[in-house]
């Protein structure tokens, strides 16, 4: 049960994020300058990336050393979905594969 809320969770981590990227797009095109300007626009908009960020390097961190105990292959595939969509996905989706694989021992 708890293994497919977590794929549910994965694919709501994969669509939310996208859904406001590709707003984002549309209204500006792929202009990263922009981008990145409006991500640190001000403290409070620094605080929220700054936190995620941290957050991303500490699940990398925790993700490695799980996925070696568990002996889980494809760990560059978790680094590159939190890097392509963001830890919204990538947590999620880990745990899933981590549940598949603890139920299989």
């Amino acid at each position: 049960m708890r293994k497919n809320l977590y794929l549910a969770l994965a694919v709501l981590g994969l669509l939310a994020p996208y859904y406001f990227l590709f707003q984002f797009l549309g209204a500006n095109g792929f202009n990263i300058s922009l981008l990145t300007d409006q991500l640190f626009a001000n403290e409070i908009s620094t605080f929220f990336a700054v936190d995620l960020i941290l957050s991303v390097i500490v699940f990398w961190v925790w993700m490695s050393a799980e996925a070696r105990r568990l002996q889980m292959k494809n760990t560059w595939a978790y680094i590159l979905a939190s890097l392509t969509v963001g830890l919204s996905f990538a947590l999620p989706l880990f745990l899933y594969f981590r549940e598949r694989k603890m139920e299989s021992k």
